[in-house]
């Protein structure tokens, strides 16, 4: 039986700095995300389900750039934990 621990990266590799590069425009995304979001919610719960509609599908919109975002910076850098080392 093989160990599990040998497969997964220790905490201090997943945390060191130079490997890690922050996005300023993800968490932005994912607030827009929340926002429209809760705004859609509120709409719909005021009855007005044509703006809740609308609402709901710039959030897809919203979030799939931000999903979209993420998968680009990770290529960008080259943050491919699937990788063989």
């Amino acid at each position: 039986m093989e160990k599990m621990d040998a497969v997964e990266p220790s905490l201090e590799e997943l945390l060191q700095e130079k490997k890690r590069v922050r996005n300023p425009f993800v968490p932005i995304g994912a607030l827009m995300t929340a926002g429209v979001l809760t705004a859609g919610l509120i709409s719909f719960r005021r009855g007005n389900s044509r703006l809740g509609q609308t609402l709901m599908r710039a959030r897809v919109v919203v979030q799939g750039a931000t999903v979209a975002l993420m998968v680009g910076t990770a290529y960008y850098y080259g943050d491919t934990p699937w990788k063989s080392k």
